[in-house]
């Protein structure tokens, strides 16, 4: 009877012979497996000749399979299947790809961070005891996206010579030449065309409203060469769409609700922008363009949080107004202990950190979404209630 203590290369010969295809890749880990199952001394043949230890050898260790298969998609060249927006612009054509990635398809947390506020709008305009209005939410969608496509256009139309000295923006495709400015002009008016014709779904209203945006996208690229407030510039100008989702439900402004809204945006924005904008401030200095990180700099913390205070304050005034209800108020509650977190463990100096936490903010905006159509719900059955003391009395 063989020892066990055989030597590896016996071991993986072995094996070999009894259990092709996909197990083979996992052979190496298996070997110290087999040698010293459950820290006892055993023999190769012995194991081999019990066919349940050899089925909890392959299926009961937990701990291991996953780095089992890590293994085999690293042998075999094998890739998981995967609809990332990274993945879908990587597979498209070679020529479509560098407008894809202009319009930044590859990274979409920038069009959350757009889309977000119109959907709080939305959901804060649908009637007591409703969800929000599903076409609406949609049709914002397709703005959003296409809204921030043109606007990265815009932006690293201004940039390109900015772009070519800083390593993270080197490759952009304007800046590397991939594209030329007169096919991002082109490119742009195409994306701005298909946006007015999604203004044009909605009410006049709203339609005048959104024109009046269009200042703010193309004037916020240039923002960065003039004040160290870039930040708030983009704040008016991402959430536009909390006064444009209400005018669109309703055919107007209630600015009791959309004004605080609209206010706690633009705090938000100068939240999670200030955050992104520590990434940058080293090459921000060398190219000579200014940002709210540099004007904070250590100082950040105390600022983030003045504006977490303020962004808090106008979306409890925005509740209020809009006849809110209690799971309302206490997601606004996890909201607020969310930012404070965020704040409180934010590395300004570790780029890595600062963009672990500026996406965050998707979830954060997605959760007050959340909260704004519970709590919309909840305004049925409290109504319920009343009727029914009402009925008793």
């Amino acid at each position: 009877m063989l020892p066990a203590k055989l030597s590896s290369h016996l071991t993986l010969n072995t094996l070999r012979r009894i259990h092709r295809g996909s197990s083979y890749s996992c052979l190496y880990p298996l070997s110290n497996i087999f040698l010293h199952t459950e820290g006892r001394r055993t023999t190769v043949a012995s194991l081999l000749s019990d066919s349940s230890a050899l089925r909890r050898v392959f299926y009961s260790q937990s701990a291991i399979r996953p780095s089992l298969r890590l293994r085999e998609t690293q042998q075999y060249g094998r890739r998981s299947f995967s609809l990332s927006a990274a993945t879908i612009v990587s597979s498209a054509p070679a020529p479509v790809q560098p407008y894809l990635r202009l319009m930044r398809l590859d990274k979409p947390i920038g069009t959350w961070l757009l889309y977000l506020p119109s959907t709080w709008s939305i959901a804060l305009a649908a009637d007591p005891g409703c969800l929000p209005h599903l076409g609406m939410l949609t049709l914002f969608g397709a703005g959003a996206l296409l809204m921030r496509g043109a606007g990265c256009t815009i932006n690293d139309m201004w940039d390109k010579d900015f772009d070519k000295k800083v390593s993270r923006t080197a490759t952009r495709p304007i800046a590397s030449g991939e594209i030329s400015q007169m096919q991002a002009l082109v490119f742009l008016g195409g994306q701005l065309s298909l946006a007015l014709g999604v203004l044009l779904c909605l009410n006049y209203y709203s339609i005048a409203l959104g024109a009046a945006s269009l200042s703010l996208v193309i004037s916020y690229p240039l923002m960065k060469r003039i004040t160290y407030w870039p930040q708030f510039v983009l704040g008016l100008t991402f959430n536009w769409g909390a006064l444009l989702g209400w005018s669109a439900v309703k055919g107007f402004c209630d600015w009791s609700v959309c004004l605080p809204l609209y206010f706690s945006g633009v705090m938000w924005t100068l939240i999670y922008d200030t955050i992104y904008a520590h990434q940058d401030k080293e090459d921000d200095v060398k190219v000579g363009v200014k940002s709210t990180a540099l004007r904070f700099q250590e100082q950040t913390k105390p600022w983030l949080s003045g504006f977490t205070v303020a962004m808090m304050s106008g979306l409890v005034v925005a509740g209020v107004n809009a006849e809110q209800t209690l799971p309302y108020y206490a997601v606004l509650s996890t909201v607020a202990l969310h930012l404070t977190h965020q704040i409180y463990t934010l590395d300004i100096h570790r780029p890595e950190d600062c963009w672990k936490k500026f996406v965050s903010n998707r979830n954060l905006g997605l959760l007050l979404f959340l909260g704004i159509v519970v709590g919309n719900l909840w305004k049925e059955r409290k109504e319920t209630l009343l009727q029914n003391e009402e009925t008793v009395r």
